[in-house]
């Protein structure tokens, strides 16, 4: 079985930038679907952006678009996510998961992922 292991996140005021980097170990293949998630206090996990096998599927949830980039370097095992512009709604615990044996990807491709440890990202003045 594979490890996720991220790091990065932090504390920035609004409009900053933070990298969130996810050591997915074990992981890459040519079926599996990356993605983030965050969770703010209170509020249910969701899907911020998610990357198939190969960088294809890409997909960023409607808040983020435009604003956040993720990238998968299949060689290094290491999935992105380069946070731009952020606001105080993108305030949460963000995650990193992997879904295995998904020939495509989705949000609805995770039903059953691993996670990353969870790292915070706090954006406030």
């Amino acid at each position: 079985q594979g490890q996720l292991v991220q790091s990065g996140g932090g504390s920035v005021q609004p409009g900053g930038s933070l990298r969130l980097s996810c050591a997915a170990s074990g992981y890459i293949s040519s079926n599996v679907c990356l993605g983030w998630f965050r969770q703010a206090p209170g509020k249910e996990r969701e899907a911020v952006a998610s990357i198939g096998s190969n960088s294809r599927d890409i997909r960023y949830d409607r808040s983020v678009q435009g604003r956040f980039t993720i990238s998968l370097d299949s060689d290094r095992e290491s999935l992105t996510l380069e946070m731009n512009s952020l606001k105080p709604e993108d305030t949460g615990m963000y995650y990193c998961a992997a879904q295995t044996s998904r020939p495509y990807c989705t949000f609805a491709s995770f039903s059953a992922p691993a996670w990353g440890q969870g790292t915070q990202v706090t954006v406030s003045l």
